[in-house]
This record gives structure tokens, sequence and C-alpha cells, in this order.
């Protein structure tokens, strides 16, 4: 297991990462997440990774206990409202030991994967991690059923 976990998040990252706009709508975000599955987008502006949003962030802003609390309001609200500021990130040549130490650490479903001039360059998430540790049990697990191991006779 040792060697699996020395490989790099470029190695095992989803390189195809679908970012967001401060400017988003939480309306927009929620049929984001409907469709893509996905627990968190990076947020970009200009290019570089401004913040993170996640499903929480998004629920969150429903969760208020102001009376004037309407629904085309805070679906109107904007990511940039709602994201995190301070994002946790790693950089491509990160050892997957780390970010999974990262993601334990914080309770973090999904990194996102930065650049030195903090142009998002994928994600690494739970889904990830676990593809890697099962890749070596598919090469050395028993086949799921065992082949005879002699001849019998049905009378």
């Amino acid at each position: 297991m040792h060697e699996l976990l020395e490989d790099t998040v470029q190695h095992n990252m989803a390189a195809q990462t679908r970012t967001v706009a401060p400017e988003l709508t939480v309306g927009d975000l929620l049929r984001l997440f409907a469709v893509d599955q996905r627990d968190a987008y990076p947020v970009v502006s200009d290019g570089k990774l401004v913040g993170i949003v996640s499903k929480s962030d998004a629920l969150r802003a429903f969760a208020s206990d102001e009376a004037s609390l309407r629904y085309d309001d805070v679906m109107g609200t904007t990511v940039d409202e709602v994201m995190t500021r301070h994002v946790m990130t790693v950089e491509p040549g990160t050892k997957l030991r780390q970010a999974l130490q990262l993601m334990g650490a914080y309770r973090f479903e999904s990194l996102p994967v930065v650049d030195d001039e903090n142009h998002v360059q994928g994600m690494i998430a739970r889904e990830d991690m676990v593809r890697v540790l099962t890749q070596r049990e598919r090469c050395d697990a028993l086949p799921l059923a065992a082949p005879a191991l002699g001849y019998y006779a049905i009378a």
C-alpha cells in the first residue's frame, strides 16, 4: 500500500474540473450540484482560485432564522456571498499520502489542485483515493468464483 500513496495527485486527480464564477447564483449552483454529483466547486475569477463552494455552503444560505428569508432571495444570492475564501489546496506534485492526511484531518471531501500561479489544475476527491487504493486489490484479489478442485459424479 505504501507505494500506492507515494504516487502524486497529478496522476490521480480529476483534471476535467468544472469551476464556477463568484457571480453565479445559489440557484444555478444548486442545479449544477444536482446534475454533477460533486461535493464542491473551485471558485475562479480572472483565471485564479478565489474560493471554494460546497453543497453545505449553498444549503447554509437557507438555514437563516431571519423572518425576511424568502426563497427567491436566497436563490438569487451569489456564490461570492456563501463561498469559503481561505482554501486549502495541494499542488500537482503532492503525494497522495499527504492529500489523504489533509482530507482526513480536516474532513474534506476534495481538495483543489493548483499550480504556482494559483490556477486550478483539477480536483482530488475521496472517490479518487478509493479508486487508487482498490487498484492493487483488483490485481491481487482472488477470483469471485473458485475453480473446481476435482471431478464429481452425479448419479
